[in-house]
């Protein structure tokens, strides 16, 4: 093999370290010929940080794959046999003021959840968009794997409204889930594979396999038995545990994300206490990246730091460069990904995006067939997927009721009096990076 070359759409960012080490340990089967760097000039010292680490890990892997750092997009695309995307617009500034606003109001403002989830994706669609358009151009043979959140309204709005087609989603969260059920059946994570139902952040494992074999009744039994320390959770999330009964009726494991719709009360008032404390969360991961960026400034330094997984981004190389390698290899494995259902779940259109677990190929991934939902987790997904749908359509439109109506829609708000005034707050605190909602005619 020729080796390839890959494209990092925010190569900046504290993440690619974990991007770094997982092509290197898979350099015998998937050689990365050329490392491409990307990033704007607001991130450019971050990047030569990033940089100057990442070429110092290949150096002492001893692999003959070259590093380049570049402001300039449509160089580093040229080419290109993948690009993965993991840039936040406005960095992290961006995320302090979605989520302190929301809060401001009495509402969750997470990033991938209510508004903060759907103020993130407003400003990132429109760059993954302009990115598409270079990709038609310049590499369109490419894969694009992203990785930048929310990954699920994203992935609708591609969907949706471009014609690109060699496109994956991308998250941590399953894969985490599924070394998650490894340690509590006692078996290695390679034997284990889950089913999905349902939507990024917002999904369901819904039956279990171990060397093929269904065993979910007794996956049931122990998570119901665990005490929530030995039941894992993202960094990021206050662990709240479920009530056995919960589980049981919803015969399925939600994703640790949906302590946010299922324990809504106590994650606000968690969250409420940390803001008034401390600040909000995106606040203490800009601490935690600062001192991550003083660690990869260290000359010595050639590894990925144990303080990375802090930062939230654990299996990230094992969910990015897993994926690479089997479309690259044509492995037929099993893996987790978010892709356009195309009937796999019934109950939802063929045309949207869904997270499900997938064979991957040459060709891409290939879902696996869920069939309809049950009703007992039905309700929840639908509810976001029309979330997902309305904001998509406003980042394409600039069409300012169509945010009121998904934020209403959302679980996480309880009053349109509310919605009208954190959107308008926060269309003004980002207008810069919404200048779709400022055109004429936009509904604005």
């Amino acid at each position: 093999m020729e080796g390839i070359k890959i494209a990092t759409i925010g190569g900046g960012s504290s993440y690619t370290p974990e991007l770094v080490e997982g092509f290197i340990r898979r350099y015998d089967s998937c050689p990365v010929r050329e490392l491409w760097l990307v990033d704007v000039p607001e991130g450019e010292e971050k990047l030569q940080t990033v940089g100057g680490l990442a070429r110092r890990m290949v150096e002492a892997a001893g692999i003959p794959m070259d590093v380049h750092l570049t402001l300039d997009r449509r160089e580093a695309l040229a080419g290109a046999d993948f690009v993965t995307t993991q840039f936040r617009v406005g960095q992290l500034d961006a995320r302090i003021a979605d989520e302190r606003i929301a809060l401001k109001h009495g509402l969750i403002g997470q990033e991938t959840n209510g508004a903060g989830g759907m103020f993130k994706a407003l400003r990132t669609i429109p760059v993954i968009f302009d990115i598409i358009r270079d990709m038609e151009e310049l590499c369109p043979n490419a894969w694009l794997i992203n990785f930048t959140n929310p990954v699920g309204i994203v992935s609708e709005a591609v969907m949706r409204y471009t014609s690109w087609q060699r496109y994956v989603g991308l998250c941590n969260c399953p894969i985490s889930m599924r070394f998650g059920i490894a340690r509590w059946m006692g078996v290695d994570p390679a034997r284990v594979r889950m089913e999905l139902s349902g939507l990024n952040h917002h999904f369901f494992v819904t039956d279990v396999f171990i060397d093929g074999k269904s065993c979910f009744d007794e996956v049931l039994d122990r998570y119901c038995e665990l005490p929530v320390e030995e039941l894992g959770t993202m960094k990021n999330i206050m662990a709240i545990p479920w009530s056995s009964a919960l589980v049981r009726g919803l015969r399925a494991v939600p994703v640790s994300y949906l302590n946010y719709y299922f324990s809504t009360r106590e994650e606000l008032a968690q969250l409420m206490a940390d803001y008034r404390a401390h600040g909000v969360r995106a606040e203490v991961v800009k601490q935690v990246e600062a001192e991550l960026f003083e660690l990869y400034r260290d000359p010595e330094l050639h590894e990925k730091p144990k303080r990375l997984e802090e930062r939230g981004g654990a299996h990230y190389s094992d969910a990015a460069c897993s994926l690479i390698d089997s479309i690259v290899n044509d492995r037929g494995d099993i893996q987790y990904v978010d892709v356009r259902n195309g009937g796999a779940v019934s109950s939802l259109p063929a045309e949207s995006a869904i997270e499900c677990a997938a064979m991957i190929t040459a060709d891409g991934p290939k879902p696996l067939a869920v069939g309809e939902l049950s009703p007992a987790i039905n309700g929840s997904i639908q509810i976001i997927k029309s979330f997902e749908r309305l904001v998509a359509e406003a980042a394409v439109t600039g069409n300012r009721d169509l945010l009121v109506a998904a934020l209403v829609a959302n679980p996480l708000c309880d009053s349109d009096a509310v919605a009208n005034a954190v959107i308008d707050e926060l269309l003004e605190a980002h207008r810069a990076y919404l200048p779709q909602f400022y055109a004429e005619n936009h509904g604005a």
